[in-house]
């Protein structure tokens, strides 16, 4: 379709988990010659980085969840001193349609749109509905999910399964087919953006248990908290195996489509990428995450056949170490856990958001009778209750 002539505001939180698809969103717009502004608050302070180009608005926010009375009361009046904030943009923007990818810092303009009767779609990264989106769920115009079954949808709104936007790196090492282990092993071990204390505390301790046999084929890379940095790399050394450790990895794309096995919480980035490279996985849902939405995530994967799913209270070392061993002992199976991986991987997500939002913006146009013919296609989703 024609690009509009007025932007299309995406608005999400500062988290990774909102502002990669955000990004990607916004870069394919851009691509097909529309106007995009992003739409954040104070906190946001990582979102647009790539995109410098763009317009970035910064409008007031707050987060009632998770604190005292006296707290609560003050983010609530944060985020109506955002909603004036989003009135007035939108009076000055005039926005085609607005997106919002969840976080508190998305909720003002998502509520401000509404008022103002302007298109409204939300892209939902996890399994589960997060706060803010079920918060406008029902007032949204098009719901866009990450998984074909998706808790707290509303009924009556449409829903579409695009799935979860993934980095350019991403689908880049994509291409690469998975190759079952020969001589060496190689085990990745990611813990979010920092870590994660469990996997720190037993996957060395696991892969320290193994025959020797495996042991000195194995070529191990594991994220950690800096904390946790020196101890991790000590119990490998101990141990006899080969190991890198660092707080950050750079080429996350490359050292997952080079991995074997991939040992990981799971978020909504993570377990896209694990999809979309396809890779067979461990996945220890992060055990505090709201609604408990790292396990759906989770299993959406192992219903597919390509992760194996331990719950953080049940990941002991004796647990992690018979899964560790049942696994790498089996290059068979973890092709076919690859295989099943990559087939629910979704690496056209972004594209198909944009022409989601290119539909939901040629159907408020057509029926203002200035529209054009819309060509995307909506695939039913199935909607769970809790």
């Amino acid at each position: 379709m024609s690009a509009v002539a007025t932007p299309i505001l995406l608005a999400a939180g500062g988290t990774g988990g909102h502002v990669f698809p955000a990004e990607a969103l916004a870069a394919e717009l851009l691509r097909r010659g529309h106007r995009v502004g992003l739409v954040t608050d104070t906190r946001g302070k990582g979102f647009g980085q790539n995109l410098p180009e763009l317009p970035l608005y910064r409008i007031p926010s707050g987060t009632p969840s998770g604190r005292s009375l006296p707290g609560k009361i003050a983010a609530l009046f944060e985020i109506a001193r955002g909603v004036f904030g989003a009135l007035n943009l939108i009076g000055l923007t005039q926005p085609a349609a607005v997106v919002g990818f969840g976080g508190y810092p998305a909720l003002p303009l998502l509520l401000a749109a509404r008022m103002k009767r302007v298109p409204v779609l939300i892209h939902e990264q996890n399994a589960v509905l997060g706060r803010v989106n079920r918060l406008v769920a029902s007032r949204a115009d098009r719901i866009a999910t990450s998984f074909p079954v998706t808790r707290f949808l509303p009924a009556r709104i449409p829903a579409t399964v695009t799935g979860n936007p993934v980095r350019p790196a991403i689908l880049a090492a994509a291409d690469r087919p998975y190759e079952a282990p020969a001589d060496g092993i190689s085990v990745l071990v990611m813990g979010g953006s920092q870590g994660a204390r469990v996997l720190s505390d037993i996957v060395p301790a696991a892969l320290a248990a193994l025959s020797q046999d495996i042991k000195r084929r194995l070529k191990v890379q594991q994220q950690c908290r800096p904390e946790d940095l020196e101890r991790v790399r000590n119990a490998y050394a101990q141990a006899g195996i080969q190991a890198e450790t660092a707080t950050f990895f750079g080429d996350v794309a490359e050292r997952l489509a080079a991995a074997h096995l991939v040992v990981s919480r799971s978020g909504a980035s993570s377990t896209a990428e694990i999809a979309v490279i396809g890779r067979p996985s461990l996945l220890v849902p992060y055990a505090h995450a709201m609604d408990d939405h790292q396990t759906a995530n989770a299993q959406a994967l192992a219903q597919a056949g390509g992760a194996v799913v331990i719950a953080q209270d049940k990941f002991t070392v004796e647990r992690a170490a018979t899964m560790f061993n049942d696994l790498l002992g089996d290059p068979a199976e973890l092709a076919r856990m690859a295989s099943a991986a990559r087939s629910v991987g979704r690496p056209l997500a972004t594209q198909a958001l944009a022409d989601l939002v290119e539909r939901l913006v040629a159907e408020r146009r057509k029926a203002a009778g200035v529209g054009s013919k819309a060509t995307s296609k909506d695939h039913s989703v199935k909607r769970i209750a809790a």
